[in-house]
């Protein structure tokens, strides 16, 4: 892969190709994946870099002076810059690796709690938040007796700057925003917020799960204290995941857990911790996970993320102008904003079995509350269905999907 230009128009077939599963079919049927905003497809470069490294390089890292634990140890590290350069931190001791954005925002939220946010302060999340970006909150307040406040969206699924400037008191401790809102796929201006957090000292706390599999992130120019996200969405494995945080921020916290590597110094009566980004990488990390993200990464990059947004911006323009022909389509969300993500109801159809006659066609999509129940209930719905695109979705499989979806349309 070296054409810059492979995701231009309907020529995706060669990036397609480099993602072995869409070679195989299920019952006889192609798979026509929507899916990707749960979890996306794997390159063949990923796939191969986690055999290669069982079958050549495995060892603990950090630990052994043999040269198999030194090679592993490079690979990961080297897995930490790319993750570092790719979105654009100051130092690879800002770059901690995690089982997933949810360990992150735990993470975070315990430590914080431990240590910053007192009682009667006021953590600021929104409406349409993941659940993994509540619960972490709730627990955190609960324990501490902060307070939990609600930046609600408009009808149509838009958090202004504005919204969140409203709500700002000097009890406000901690912001704790999506980049891009699983349910809808709209875009919020974090810069904007973080900047206005900036001023009342305010800790913000950045979930880019949804954004960085389609966008350049760059936490220099956003400016958040901290910035988390997934691998296996951004073409990874699963099981690992990034969080960023400020360096005299990670500094000032104490570890979320103990145990090997994370330590300097052990006695049985006191122990002190070790430098970041070991402080808070307790035990044996996800090794082969991390050497793969790292994969993912060069995969992504060789692209171009410029290219990967222009794709994601005009196959989801191009679902959403497709849905508004149809009479029996109610898109959910009219967000200024949107990238990669529509939710949608069938008319007179439960999502549910929308979801399995298109399952019996060969196409994958999401029905269900997608782990962010207060932002249907904002919608007035329980369920949706989600289609969610990567870059091996062309206008092609958007066509096959609404031919279908007019087939099924029968059956109800």
């Amino acid at each position: 892969m070296s054409n810059p230009n492979l995701l231009s128009g309907n020529n995706i077939s060669c990036v397609k190709e480099e993602f072995p599963i869409f070679n195989k079919e299920i019952d006889g049927k192609k798979i026509t994946y929507l899916d990707s905003a749960a979890s996306a497809q794997k390159p063949k470069c990923v796939i191969e870099s986690i055999k290669q490294t069982y079958e050549n390089n495995y060892a603990n890292v950090h630990r052994g002076i043999y040269k198999l634990s030194q090679i592993a140890t490079e690979k990961y590290e080297e897995a930490r810059s790319k993750v570092a350069k790719f979105i654009n931190a100051d130092s690879i001791e800002e770059i901690i690796f995690t089982r997933g954005a949810t360990e992150g925002i735990n993470l975070i939220a315990s430590c914080l709690a431990n240590k910053i946010i007192k009682a009667d302060d006021e953590i600021m999340i929104s409406t349409l938040e993941h659940h993994s970006n509540i619960i972490p909150w709730q627990i955190a307040a609960k324990k501490i007796g902060a307070k939990i406040i609600e930046v609600k969206p408009d009808q149509d699924g838009n958090i202004f700057i504005e919204d969140v400037k409203k709500l700002i008191s000097n009890k406000t401790k901690v912001i704790a925003l999506p980049h891009v809102t699983n349910s809808i796929g709209s875009i919020l201006a974090i810069e904007e917020i973080c900047k206005e957090a900036k001023k009342f000292g305010i800790i913000t706390v950045i979930d880019g799960c949804q954004a960085t599999p389609h966008i350049s992130v760059n936490v220099k120019k956003i400016d958040a204290d901290f910035y988390v996200f997934s691998g296996h969405k951004l073409y990874g494995p699963s099981g690992i995941g990034v969080l960023y945080g400020r360096k005299e921020m990670l500094n000032n916290l104490d570890p979320y857990q103990t145990g090997g590597e994370m330590i300097d110094y052990v006695s049985i009566q006191e122990s002190t911790y070790t430098n970041l980004p070991n402080k808070f990488e307790a035990g044996t990390p996800n090794i082969v996970g991390a050497i793969g993200l790292g994969k993912a990464i060069d995969f992504v990059s060789e692209i171009g993320m410029d290219t990967i947004k222009d794709h994601s911006k005009n196959i989801t323009n191009y679902l959403l102008e497709e849905f508004k022909k149809t009479d029996f389509i109610e898109i959910i969300g009219n967000p200024k904003d949107r990238l990669s993500i529509v939710s949608f109801l069938v008319k007179g159809s439960h999502p549910h079995d929308v979801a399995l006659l298109l399952d019996n066609r060969g196409i994958a999509i999401r029905a269900g509350h997608h782990c962010a129940q207060p932002a249907m209930r904002h919608f007035k719905v329980e369920t949706t269905l989600r289609a969610s695109v990567g870059i091996y979705n062309n206008y092609d499989e958007i066509d096959f999907f609404i031919s279908n979806l007019k087939q099924i349309t029968k059956y109800f």
